[in-house]
């Protein structure tokens, strides 16, 4: 039989594990791109039903594409525009179940139906975010949420 709260465990503990495999596979590493690479390589194989895992990064009051899995995506995100955009100015995470009712919605993938993403604050300034889109309406939830918020503050460490 299922139980709910049996799933949830799992589900973070899983998370618990893949960051504590990012802290072992950035360690010692101080390439700041190198790092961001392994690191959407590594939510590329852990989490399931996603069809693009990546980061954009600020720079010149907008974001620039940065290393990630997937198709080919959009280069430039204009500050507060998007999900990423409104990430950034709003400086919170956006979980979006679909992104076809958020207003603005940049749609480089017709696939993806939701996203989630977290901003990047490094000493009180916006470094970037990580973007994580689903072929799945309702794909991320607040485990979600909570756990690549912990895998955020990891990879900080590490750029």
């Amino acid at each position: 039989m299922f139980h709910k709260e049996s799933y949830l465990s799992s589900k973070e503990g899983n998370y618990q594990l893949v960051i504590k495999q990012l802290e072992a596979l950035l360690h010692g590493e101080t390439d700041q791109t190198a790092n961001l690479a392994n690191a959407s390589a590594l939510l590329n194989q852990f989490l399931s039903d996603i069809n693009w895992v990546g980061f954009y990064l600020f720079k010149n009051d907008e974001l620039v594409l940065g290393p990630f899995q997937g198709l080919p995506a959009c280069v430039r995100i204009s500050f507060g525009k998007g999900v990423c955009g409104t990430a950034v100015s709003e400086q919170t995470t956006q979980v979006v179940g679909d992104v076809n009712q958020f207003p603005g919605h940049i749609a480089c993938d017709a696939a993806s139906q939701s996203e989630i993403v977290v901003p990047i604050i490094v000493n009180d300034q916006v470094f970037g975010v990580l973007d994580i889109d689903s072929p799945n309406r309702n794909r991320f939830d607040e485990i979600d949420q909570k756990y690549l918020e912990q895998y955020v503050d990891v990879l900080k460490k590490f750029i």
